[in-house]
């Protein structure tokens, strides 16, 4: 459902990724984990288009997206919650989310996306900057869901959250994965939150994957050692 091949991307003449390749199935949630400064998120927007790719071919069910602008990689089925959310605070809830529905939606909100987030339905009239953490990041999701996507990207999404809420968007991102047979690559530093929904885990370390596990076979204390400062 999503590949990329020999992906590099960097800022400037700092190279930064180097020949990454990465291939996910329909349905599978990978954990793309490693420190601050290691190329999560220069990955994350590179494969939108919002930094640019110096190589490499990046596809989504069978579409090539490579060199494609932002929205025509969003058509094409691929979503993204960036780290730190990016909500529009002074709009509500409903706008927010209406910012990612397609035109043919006419403005309606799909009942199932407030279904998964019933908090975002009795706040819809909120503004978005009045949420808590918690709740913001729900909002990030669901404006990524309102496009149909086939792959969602989550940037950091445990970041600035409380446990209790973090519980929470793992089971919610196992039920989506399953009701909009979804694929998820998510990227993090808080290992028990990828234990409980990834597949596979990759460990990114100055920009190549160094690991690669399956969830049958994941050693918590390699990966861990990675993630430590």
């Amino acid at each position: 459902m999503f590949s990329v091949n020999q992906w590099a991307s960097g800022y400037g003449q700092s190279q930064i990724l180097h020949d990454l390749d990465l291939n996910v199935a329909q349905r599978e949630i990978v954990a793309v984990m490693g420190r601050n400064g290691m190329g999560k998120t220069t990955l994350f927007k590179s494969l939108m288009g919002i930094l640019p790719q110096w190589r490499g071919q990046l596809s989504v069910d069978g579409a090539d997206l490579s060199g494609l602008p932002t929205h025509r990689r969003v058509m094409g089925g691929l979503a993204y919650v960036p780290q730190g959310r990016m909500i529009f605070s002074h709009m509500t809830v409903l706008e927010n989310i209406q910012t990612g529905l397609p035109a043919s939606a006419g403005g309606q909100v799909p009942e199932d996306l407030y279904a998964l987030f019933p908090v975002l339905h009795d706040m819809r009239g909120r503004k978005g900057g009045n949420l808590s953490g918690g709740q913001q990041q729900q909002l990030a999701i669901a404006r990524a869901l309102a496009t149909e996507p086939k792959v969602l990207l989550l940037d950091e999404p445990t970041e600035g959250i409380q446990p209790s809420i973090i519980k929470d968007i793992a089971r919610t991102l196992k039920d989506i994965r399953h009701l909009r047979d979804l694929t998820i690559v998510v990227s993090e530093q808080v290992l028990s939150f990828t234990l409980e929904i990834a597949d596979r885990f990759l460990v990114i370390e100055k920009g190549r994957f160094v690991v690669e596990e399956s969830r049958g076979n994941v050693d918590e204390a390699s990966i861990a050692r990675y993630l430590s400062v």
